[in-house]
């Protein structure tokens, strides 16, 4: 009749087609749930120089800092299709040169049953908040928010923000010396 190859191969081949079909249903029960969070962001401590860029070129640039204070329960966004979060805050602002600027501040991960309740306060940025320009000076609309990637067990990896965005204002004047 079937050689035993013939029978492991329907036998692999039935069972793959199991489980990528539940896999399938696993990933569409949870594509159709909310995955947005209130977030507080508040800044302070905002301070901007103009200095020399030496990764790109030698012209002066923009070079923002500020101290930010974060908070969010991101409990809710943990299921049994989540294997981690990615989380990021952004700078987002318009210029003369740029419709659209977005800077990524400071991120974080954080894995499966580790606390994901977020409480930073006085919090360094973790990145460089560099303008390609003069952007910056005297600028009264950059926005702070937080986003974060979802990372599944199976599925798409969407992107959401959360529901909290705090405008701040750069000086009209460059910091001199040191200071931050």
């Amino acid at each position: 009749m079937h050689t035993l190859l013939a029978r492991a191969n329907a036998v692999s081949a039935f069972s793959l087609s199991t489980l990528a079909a539940l896999t399938f249903f696993c990933f569409a029960s949870t594509f159709f749930i909310n995955y947005s969070a209130p977030v507080s962001i508040s800044a302070a401590n905002i301070v901007l120089k103009n200095v020399p860029e030496y990764a790109v070129s030698r012209e002066k640039n923009d070079l923002g800092a500020l101290r930010f204070d974060l908070n969010t329960d991101l409990t809710p966004l943990f299921n049994w299709n989540t294997k981690q979060l990615f989380l990021y805050l952004t700078a987002e602002y318009q210029t003369q040169n740029n419709k659209v600027n977005q800077v990524v501040l400071w991120d974080k991960i954080i894995q499966r049953g580790e606390a994901s309740v977020v409480k930073l306060k006085n919090q360094h940025l973790k990145y460089y908040f560099w303008d390609d320009g003069n952007g910056l000076l005297g600028h009264k609309n950059v926005s702070l928010y937080l986003s974060w990637n979802i990372i599944p067990i199976a599925g798409t990896l969407p992107t959401w923000s959360g529901t909290g965005v705090y405008k701040l204002a750069f000086p009209s004047e460059y910091t001199q010396g040191r200071s931050y």
